[in-house]
């Protein structure tokens, strides 16, 4: 990491992963300084890459969305031009939560939320008629236990 971070930085990226839309107010007074400085901070984080893009985490059961598959790949195809393919077809579809490239066995893992088994299908219909795999697993998510966008900031050490 070339920023370095302490104690203050982790507070604040602690509050604004807890909750972006604090004021800058709320903020301080929750890392024990003041405004000017916690805005510096977040400033300087933001410059060095440290913090991104900001949004809203959005309820996926609420809004239809109850299926949840983890999707495991093997391809026996490497060339770029099929990973080109492959890259821009998980982009494509807005389905594809995350996407892993696996050592091991698996080439890749998908983490695909859609509304149903059948919008599942249709999903798989349209990546496999876009590239060629070797092989496809679909493990469907019976419950989700735990899930964060929070980094487990504590773990970080003064740089």
């Amino acid at each position: 990491m070339s920023v370095r971070i302490d104690d203050t930085d982790r507070k604040i990226l602690v509050e604004l992963q807890r909750d972006a839309s604090q004021s800058l107010d709320e903020i301080a007074a929750r890392v024990g300084s003041s405004k000017t400085p916690v805005w510096n901070r977040i400033r300087k984080l933001k410059g060095a890459g440290v913090i991104g893009q900001h949004t809203v985490l959005l309820d996926a059961e609420a809004l239809g969305f109850e299926a949840t598959f983890f999707v495991l790949i093997r391809t026996s195809e490497h060339e770029a031009e099929w990973q080109r393919k492959f890259l821009k077809a998980l982009q494509d579809r807005p389905e594809v939560q995350e996407a892993h490239r696996l050592a091991g066995d698996i080439d890749y893992i998908l983490k695909v939320r859609v509304k149903n088994a059948r919008a599942y299908d249709e999903f798989y219909q349209t990546l496999i008629s876009e590239v060629r795999v070797h092989n496809v697993t679909a493990l469907l998510s019976m419950e989700e236990i735990k899930s964060t966008t929070m980094l487990p900031l504590n773990a970080l050490s003064d740089n």
